[in-house]
């Protein structure tokens, strides 16, 4: 990318008031995007060292251009949920409409953190019918969530192309997850942390929230958004991919971030 427009992307991504941003702190890394071209699909990929205070970004245009959220808004639907008391706690069960859907998993009644262990749409339509239309919009408001547009649809606006984030503001957003730093009570945002924990040995902890929808063209659109933890020292990480409609999502997004990861040193305890 040329200098002017790297510099214009910068500017574009401290606009967004969530991170310090320099010339200095971001390096752009074109060595990932065999990633990508492996496996047929666009996408981005940015990790922050929180540490150093330092960006690793492939693709800074698309870093910060907006898409559906889809599943990885589970993150903050389950905040408002327990914030607002509309879930006592993460075993509190909802239960299955009966309705018989393609994921089995999906077909019972689930608690809160099985919901989002599963990615169980339904269930969190439930939930965000349960919070209704004014009570979500506040708190999307005061979260600052992407374009903060929800719509009349209270049970498919993260998933219809009405709300919209980019690549960097989720980043912003598990970044303030991680340090208890967004709108909601601590013990609330510690419990979706606990969720998002998926791998956890004596090298490394792995946490992360997973997503996937299709947008106005109907392209699949991938997302893996959340932190990787070695020696107690937080990275945050955030994977966009666009893909053909039936492309495997579930099996791409995760090769990509496996391949991504271990290429800068992570897996081993070392960093």
């Amino acid at each position: 990318m040329k200098q002017k427009q790297l510099i214009v992307f910068l500017l574009m991504i401290c606009g967004l008031g969530i991170f310090s941003c320099s010339m200095n702190n971001v390096n752009e890394d074109n060595s990932l995007k065999k990633y990508f071209d492996e496996n047929k699909v666009d996408g981005c990929f940015a990790l922050f060292d929180n540490g150093r205070g330092e960006f690793k970004i492939y693709n800074l245009k698309r870093d910060t251009a907006r898409f559906l959220p889809a599943s990885t808004f589970k993150i903050v639907n389950a905040m408002i949920a327990l914030q607002t008391g509309v879930l006592t706690n993460e075993n509190t069960i909802i239960k299955w409409d009966s309705i018989q859907r393609s994921n089995p998993k999906w077909n019972q009644d689930l608690s809160l953190t099985d919901a989002f262990k599963y990615s169980s749409v339904p269930h969190f339509q439930e939930i965000a019918r349960r919070i209704g239309r004014d009570s979500m919009q506040k708190w999307v408001d005061s979260v600052k969530y992407g374009n903060m547009k929800i719509g009349q649809a209270i049970d498919s606006f993260w998933l219809d192309n009405t709300l919209l984030i980019s690549p960097d503001e989720q980043l912003g957003l598990v970044k303030k997850l991680y340090f208890g730093n967004l709108p909601f009570r601590k013990g609330v945002q510690q419990t979706v942390r606990d969720m998002m924990l998926q791998e956890d040995n004596t090298n490394y902890r792995l946490s992360y929230k997973t997503g996937w929808g299709f947008n106005s063209s109907g392209r699949s659109i991938g997302w893996m958004v959340g932190w990787i933890e070695e020696n107690r020292h937080p990275y945050f990480f955030v994977l966009n991919i666009d893909a053909d409609h039936n492309a495997d999502i579930v099996t791409i997004r995760s090769n990509i971030l496996k391949g991504i990861l271990k290429q800068l040193g992570f897996f081993e305890g070392k960093m």
